[in-house]
């Protein structure tokens, strides 16, 4: 279990950072026109910041609250992003690799972030087509997204 979810975060991982490699960091404060909605740059931060509190809630065995690694200012600083990301993966996969098999309550966490990354991405799709930016690759792998806008 464990080596499927560091497989799964780490491809996770690789979408965010084509994501950033994709969207021009001028983007990254953008909302969705006439809809309610957050920038780019924070919904990454929301995943970064899941990525620092899932693990620390795990080792507490409780929640501890939400800290993102990145400020709001950053949310625009695609290095700043990518180097969060990139921190946060090594991080995350140090982590999943330690959790012994009978811990349910730090599994429980695990899947709960993956759950978490992969609604973010999902969210994010709709910011590419909305914005009309192009859709990276491994997106559209993962996702089989329309080619054409």
């Amino acid at each position: 279990m464990n080596d499927l979810l560091r497989r799964r975060l780490a491809r996770s991982t690789v979408l965010y950072l084509d994501l950033l490699d994709t969207v021009p960091p001028e983007l990254l404060g953008s909302h969705l026109a006439d809809l309610p909605s957050d920038t780019i740059g924070h919904q990454l931060w929301c995943v970064l910041g899941a990525r620092e509190s899932y693990p620390r809630a795990a080792a507490a065995g409780a929640w501890q609250g939400f800290t993102s690694p990145v400020t709001a200012e950053q949310t625009t600083d695609a290095s700043a992003l990518r180097a969060a990301f990139e921190q946060t993966a090594r991080d995350l996969d140090a982590w999943v690799a330690g959790i012994d098999a009978a811990d349910e309550a730090s599994l429980t966490y695990a899947l709960s972030l993956l759950e978490h990354e992969t609604q973010h991405q999902g969210q994010l799709i709709r910011y590419l087509y909305g914005l009309r930016i192009d859709r990276p690759h491994t997106w559209q792998q993962q996702y089989a997204l329309d080619e054409d806008f």
